[in-house]
This record gives C-alpha cells, sequence and structure tokens, in this order.
C-alpha cells in the first residue's frame, strides 16, 4: 500500500510530526505543542496538520515518552508482585547503591509498594534443578489479594527462573485466569537473564507501566482507525528499532528513551548519506540535551540503563546521555552565587518568559531571545504569535542580572555559556572519556533549539564541522520513518567455553530467529531484507563484567548453523583484546548470555528529495542586530529552505525555517550540500 509515512516524535515541549509521500519522495513538517497530561491531543492535531484524510497513510511510527514520562513522574499503575520467598525486599534492597555517592543518607521507593509485594512457596536452584515445586493456592491467594488491594498490573519474579521457567511458567498461567486484564509480566517472558535485581526491576518496570502505555496507545489507535486509517501502526523501541503496538503494549518497558533513539537513527542515516560516519548528535528540545555517539556508521548500545534512581531496565538501548539543558531550562543562582541552568524546565507549559503564559524565571531560550538569535515575530510551533522579549528581559535581570552585578545583556550571555559549557561536558563524556578523539567526528545538532548553540559546541570542544539537518526540528520525527523493524532476545547460558554445548547454543539461537522471524511475518509492512545477529557476554572466570563478543553464524533459509568452540574463542580473544588491550594467557572463558538481534530492513528514502530545488544566488530577507560576546553585529537573516544546493554564508548570519533556527556565529559560514543539510565550519581564513 503505497501513500503518506508518517512519523511522530511527542518530546515534552513540542510534538514533531514528519510526513513522506512515498509516490514523489517529498516531505512536509508539522510542530504543535505537546498536549498534557493526554499526549494523544497533540498527536492527532500535528497529523492533522499536513493530512486531511487517515485514509492516505500508510505507515504512522511514533517515538513516545509516555513511558519514560510515567517512571520520571512516578504515575504508573498501582502494581503487585508474586515473587519466591524471601525475595520480597530485592527491588528495595538493589544492588545496596545510594542516591548520592557521598554521605550514607538517600531515601528510595520501589514502584511496588511493600504491600503489594507477596511470597509464595517455591524454589528452583541455579541449575535449574526445581527443590520446591511452585504452591499454586498460595498463588492464587495472592492475586486475590492484590486484586483486592486495586494492583491493575502484577508481575512474578521468581528466582532463577532463567534457568528454568517451569515454576514460573505455571504460576503466570493461574494469575492470568484470575487476573482481570492482560497486564501480567513474568521475568522468563521479559528478561531470562542471570542477574536477579536487574530481571526483576525490568519485569516490575514492565507491570509498572503496562495500563499507563497500553492505554496511551489504545486511545491513539482508536482515533487513527476512527478517522479512516487502516495502515501499519508502529512503535520506537530504545534500541532504535521499531515494533508492532501490540508488542509495545506487552513490552512497554522497552519504549522508554524511544523519542531520542529515533533521532540517532535519523542522525546517523543523514550523517551517512552527507559521507559521515563519525558523528556526535546533540538533541536539544524544551526540556533536555540528549547527546550520543555513532562510530564507523554505528550507534552505540547499551545492554541497561538506570531511567532514574534504582529504577534500573535491562533491555539494548542506545547510549543517550541526557542533561538539564533544553530550552526551557531554567537558569538561577544558587546561594553561593554561582548560576546554574536547569535541571527543571520551564517546558511547554507555562513554557519560557517570552511565552507570556505566567512563567517568571528565565530560561536558556529567553537569553536567546533577548541576544536577538530568535526572531520575537517569528516564533516555531505556531502557539503564538509573537514573543515577549520585554517580559524575558525583565526575568533576566531580576534573577540573573542583578544577583551577579550584570547588565541585562552580559546576564543573558552567561546563561548561553553556562548552558554551552555544560552541552560541551556531555559531548566530551561520551567521546573523550571512551578514548575518541572529537576532532574525528562532526557535530549534529537537532531539535528545536540544538542549531542556535551549534557554533559554541565547535569552538568548546574542538570538532572541526557541524552538520544541520534538512528539518532539524523533527529529526526524531524522521527516524521513526526511517528505523528498521527489530526484536530483541537475551537468554543466560552460563557455561565455560571448554564445556559448551554447540547444539544447545544453535538451538536457542534458532528459537530467537524463529520468535524474530514470526514478529516480522505478523507486520503489515515490506522489508528490504532480513538480519540476524548474535552476540555473547563473555568473560574470564572470575571477572564481574563481561565484553560483548559478536559471533558469525550462518543463517540460510531461516535455519541456524552454531558456531564451534574454536570460533567462539577466537571472537572473545578479539573482542577482549580490542578493549582492553591484552589478554589473559591464564585466563578461563566463560559465556555467560547469548543476545540475538532480528532486524527486518525497511526501505530508505532518497534524502537527495529533500534538497531545495532553487537555484541562483539568494538574498537575505532582512538585516537586524543580533549580540555575539559584548557587542551587536548587523546579522543577515535568510529564509533557509529557500538556500540553493552549493550556497555559501557567510557569518553573522541566522537561518530561519518553520521548525528550527540555524545561527552561524562571526568567524563560521555555512555550505548546503547536495542534501539540503548545511555544514557549518570556520570560515576560509580563519582557524
Amino acid at each position: 500500500m503505497s501513500g503518506r509515512m508518517i512519523g511522530v516524535d511527542v518530546g515534552g515541549t513540542f510534538t514533531d510530526v514528519f510526513v513522506l509521500n512515498e509516490a514523489d519522495g517529498t516531505a512536509a513538517v508539522a510542530k504543535v505543542p505537546t498536549t498534557r497530561p493526554d499526549q494523544s491531543g497533540g498527536f492527532l492535531d500535528g497529523i492533522g496538520r499536513q493530512v486531511s484524510d487517515l485514509a492516505d497513510i500508510s505507515v504512522v511510527v511514533h517515538g513516545t515518552t509516555a513511558g519514560t514520562n510515567a517512571l520520571l513522574e512516578r504515575k504508573g499503575a498501582v502494581t503487585g508482585v508474586i515473587c519466591t520467598e524471601g525475595l520480597r525486599d530485592v527491588l528495595e534492597m538493589r544492588r545496596r547503591d545510594r542516591p548520592r555517592t557521598w554521605g550514607l543518607r538517600g531515601d528510595f521507593e520501589p514502584v511496588v509498594d511493600r504491600r503489594n509485594r507477596l511470597e509464595v512457596p517455591e524454589r528452583t536452584l541455579a541449575s535449574g534443578d526445581i527443590r520446591t515445586p511452585v504452591d499454586l493456592d498460595a498463588v492464587r491467594a495472592a492475586a486475590r489479594k492484590l486484586i483486592d488491594q486495586g494492583c491493575a498490573a502484577v508481575s512474578i519474579l521468581f528466582a532463577n527462573a532463567y534457568a528454568n521457567a517451569e515454576n514460573e511458567a505455571l504460576a503466570v498461567a493461574a494469575v492470568r485466569e484470575i487476573w482481570p486484564n492482560a497486564h501480567v509480566s513474568a521475568s522468563s517472558e521479559i528478561l531470562p537473564e542471570i542477574r536477579e535485581f536487574e530481571r526483576f526491576s525490568t519485569t516490575a518496570l514492565n507491570a509498572y507501566l503496562q495500563p499507563e502505555v497500553s492505554g496511551y496507545l489504545g486511545r491513539l489507535e482508536a482515533a487513527l482507525k476512527d478517522g479512516g486509517f487502516d495502515g501499519e501502526f508502529m512503535i520506537v523501541q530504545s534500541n532504535g528499532g521499531v515494533m508492532a503496538v501490540d508488542t509495545a503494549c506487552r513490552l512497554p518497558v522497552r519504549t522508554a528513551l524511544s523519542g531520542p533513539a529515533a533521532g540517532v537513527i535519523a542522525a546517523g542515516y543523514i550523517a551517512s548519506s552527507a559521507g559521515f560516519d563519525n558523528v556526535i548528535t546533540g538533541d536539544m528540545g524544551g526540556t533536555s540535551f540528549d547527546v550520543s555517539l555513532i562510530a564507523d556508521g554505528r550507534s552505540m548500545l547499551s545492554p541497561q540503563t538506570s531511567i532514574d534512581f534504582g529504577m534500573v531496565v535491562r533491555a539494548p538501548m542506545i547510549e543517550i546521555t541526557t542533561i538539564g539543558a533544553g530550552g526551557g531550562s531554567i537558569a538561577w543562582v544558587d546561594k553561593g552565587g554561582l548560576l546554574n541552568i536547569g535541571p527543571e524546565s520551564a517546558g511547554s507549559d507555562p513554557g519560557p518568559v517570552a511565552y507570556g503564559l505566567g512563567n517568571d524565571r528565565p530560561t536558556v531560550t529567553d537569553a536567546n531571545v533577548v541576544l536577538g538569535r530568535i526572531d520575537p515575530d517569528n516564533p516555531i510551533g505556531g502557539k503564538l504569535d509573537r514573543l515577549d522579549v520585554e517580559a524575558a528581559q525583565v526575568a533576566i535581570d531580576t534573577h540573573v542580572g542583578k544577583p551577579l552585578g550584570l547588565d541585562t545583556l552580559a546576564a543573558a550571555e552567561a546563561i548561553l555559556r553556562v548552558a554551552n559549557s555544560r552541552m560541551a561536558g556531555a559531548i566530551r563524556l561520551v567521546s573523550i572519556e571512551r578514548g575518541f578523539d572529537p576532532k574525528n567526528f562532526a557535530f549534529m545538532p537537532f531539535g528545536g533549539g540544538g542549531a542556535l548553540h551549534a557554533g559554541a559546541m565547535l569552538a568548546e570542544v574542538g570538532i572541526a564541522r557541524a552538520i544541520v539537518p534538512r528539518y532539524p526540528g523533527v529529526t526524531s520525527a524522521m527516524g521513526c520513518v526511517i528505523a528498521d523493524m527489530r526484536q530483541d532476545f537475551v537468554q543466560t547460558i552460563n557455561t565455560l567455553v571448554s564445556g559448551l554445548d554447540t547444539q544447545a547454543l544453535g538451538q536457542f539461537m534458532q528459537l530467537h530467529t524463529d520468535q524474530g522471524m514470526a514478529l516480522l511475518d505478523a507486520a503489515r509492512t515490506t522489508f528490504e531484507a532480513r538480519e540476524v545477529r548474535f552476540e555473547l557476554d563473555m568473560a574470564y572466570v572470575g571477572q564481574t563484567h563481561t565484553v560483548a563478543v559478536p559471533v558469525e553464524v550462518t543463517v540460510e533459509d531461516g535455519k541456524v548453523t552454531p558456531p564451534d568452540i574454536a570460533a567462539v574463542e577466537a571472537a572473545f580473544d578479539a573482542a577482549y583484546q580490542n578493549t582492553f588491550g591484552r589478554l589473559l594467557k591464564a585466563g578461563v572463558r566463560r559465556i555467560l548470555n547469548l543476545r540475538s538481534a532480528v532486524t527486518g530492513k525497511r526501505p530508505k528514502f532518497d534524502l537527495s528529495t529533500l534538497a531545495p530545488t532553487t537555484s541562483g544566488a539568494v538574498e537575505p530577507k532582512a538585516q537586524r542586530p543580533v549580540h555575539f560576546g559584548d557587542a551587536w553585529h548587523d546579522t543577515a537573516i535568510y529564509d533557509r529552505l529557500d538556500l540553493p544546493v552549493g550556497t555559501v554564508i557567510a557569518g553573522p548570519a541566522i537561518l530561519e525555517q518553520p521548525d528550527t533556527t540555524v545561527l552561524i556565529e562571526p568567524h563560521l559560514q555555512g555550505r548546503v550540500d547536495d542534501f539540503g543539510n548545511t555544514i557549518i565550519e570556520p570560515a576560509k581564513g580563519t582557524s
């Protein structure tokens, strides 16, 4: 079915929509305010800005923050736990870590109240042997008690269920006979992997999110169908792939950080098309600045992350470092006289002071407005006709200028310097501190505010150039359209390499392949190719931390031929040498987990179709003074989308478009490449 492909990314301030017409390759974008508490309003409004008839849409792919927000704001469902006797407090004990490294104080409450964590008799050993069969009468009694106590979801968490799921499977079947809805999560289904706390945490958080996320996605799906939509509705995962909406309702924990992940996928594709395989991305929205690194064309994946202290999710996720330095982040002076940015944000409601909607504390956006970098008569998002510059000046002077003894302009510059310094620190964290030289990378700013700070990142970090995509304000929404369909699986093996049963390993590989292919077959979409990849988590005996070891496996017509022991040993040696620079000659190799990824490659659109079709020289549409450093500069203002391929714009200049503003600082220049990207780099004759 051909028609329009829609990508929708819901952020803390704006909801972004990217529309691709499959017939001719043309694209359109929309940016509308995010609606709270129900984000579906902004979702449907954004689509309606560009598509009047939902029947013309073939695919909708959504990057959602519903799950992330529910975790951060602790607004998930009342949840219960049924666990092995003696393990009631695993979620609360965690790894015996604490919120603040120094000091002995720190409070933590798990998302499941202690009164809703119930124990039942059962015991499976780490070997997989069942010492105590599960007491199903006790399981049913626990389930009824949790229902009576108002629980809307439940998780079944049994010891060593990764080694043998029999007890847990029997308990799950008994609970599902009683439970009034589908919100039942089992650790052996969600994460059949060793390490008790991580398995318990991920499964409990999955149950905690199920009612919220499935309800939200259900409302969206119903509204789309009521409007005539009969295409495929898919959800972005935190690993950068997409999944069917029913899978997302079953595994909502995998949607955490899905919006930022989509942006990284789009950035990688855009940069690769433009000839850059090494990229550092910077997604600056209204609430946060999200940084990720792409090396040799591949995003960095992490096996687990902490959404907040004690909220550990063990699932493949694109590595993203987030700081509170978005456009809406509030600037404030602490008791010691130091200027701080964030983490509190004004969000979309009330928003920056310049919005005039009730906030009186200055934000990063207010500083950009006061310094002339954002046109007050042309605000993005369509929410306001004009920004209140005077109110922004008063707020900056009151809350920053007077406490620091600075005039209004100097205070605004100070806000941006602190924000830029924090953003540069996040970039150094994902690059220099991990052994990567930023000089070998390009910086890709996106989000509504990223392109205003590109030049500052070049100066602060030493990156050679920045690539501003054609539609930076909706890059994450574009990533929804680009992302492949991907399913990840894990299974604990826990054996020495010398004793590896390659046939048993092959059976797990085959099982994962079959399950992944079945999910791809069930999708109502077309794939250009299918790919299966396997990794082993391995270490030397006695080591706690593992290295990811890619293993080459032959898969023909869906049938897996497992690797032999020699191949596994060689792959481990190569991965360990690359990670640590040496091998332990006397070390005994051990396999902990098998990880599998089954990917359906979705068709990609040609980015050159986004390139401007205009030709010849383009004159500035206006001039206005913009403040840089300690002086005002007459600055040329251009309509960015009208700049022809090959155009070179010398700074200072501002390129405006509906979804963002691009700032080219003095001593820099911008060049439009063949895909409509703007390459910002030092002007010729400068360094």
